[in-house]
């Protein structure tokens, strides 16, 4: 059985509206950077950490990332089969949680309630508590089964947000991509991620849109600072 590890270390302080404590899982899925990723910008970000990694994804962060500790970027640590962990009862103060990367069997299971584990079981929990849960689901191709279990879970209240890269943002490199998607998860959760500003629309269309409101304005204005525009009549 893995050790279970409940130290606990001093936190920043959060940021105004984020929230103060967040379970993230790890699932056998590929995407050990993705997880890395949301354990760090959530560090940053003032965020307690509880971190539940399943041994397929420990298997998966062998091959993708040696070099990946997972655990130190957690105030606190669950094993996977402590399904007696604090995290396991929705008398735990918990904001959300995020299981990143997630795998199909986790999204059935999921989906199913059936909670043979403490990283399922803290998703029902998140659940049944109505609290935030996001699934950061990575297959390709996907059958009718995966389907369904992702609207299965969208009913019952998770939100699914599949890794998808962005092109619009210019990616520069990998670990660009890896950032926005995870900025782009963690938004869903109410995390900001400095760095990661919203799309405001292309460059061209923003200066239209500002464009056309000052000639909107300045139309509607009439002589001193009337409501009428100089002609005297209503504007269409």
């Amino acid at each position: 059985m893995e050790p279970v590890d409940h130290r606990e270390r001093p936190v920043n302080t959060p940021i105004a509206g984020a929230p103060r404590r967040v379970v993230v899982g790890v699932s056998g899925a590929t995407g050990t950077a993705l997880a890395v990723r949301t354990l760090q910008l959530l560090g940053a970000a003032g965020v307690e950490r509880h971190l539940v990694v399943s041994p397929a994804a420990r298997r998966t962060a062998a091959y993708e990332m040696p070099d990946a500790r997972l655990e130190r970027d957690a105030e606190v640590v669950h094993s996977f089969r402590d399904i007696g962990a604090s995290i396991a009862s929705g008398s735990y103060p918990v904001d959300a949680m995020i299981v990143i990367p997630c795998s199909v069997k986790t999204l059935g299971a999921i989906a199913a309630g059936v909670s043979e584990n403490l990283l399922v079981r803290a998703a029902d929990v998140t659940l049944k508590e109505r609290r935030r849960l996001v699934l950061c689901v990575r297959e390709t191709p996907l059958h009718l089964g995966h389907l369904r279990a992702m609207v299965t879970a969208t009913e019952i209240g998770a939100i699914i947000a599949p890794p998808m890269p962005a092109f619009y943002s210019m990616p520069e490199s990998l670990d660009d991509v890896v950032d926005h998607i995870v900025a782009r998860a963690l938004s869903l959760i109410g995390v900001h991620v400095p760095g990661a500003p919203p799309w405001q629309g292309e460059p061209a269309s923003a200066a239209r849109t500002a464009r056309d409101g000052a000639q909107s304005q300045a139309g509607s204005a009439g002589p001193a600072g009337s409501s009428l525009p100089e002609s005297g009549r209503p504007s269409r």
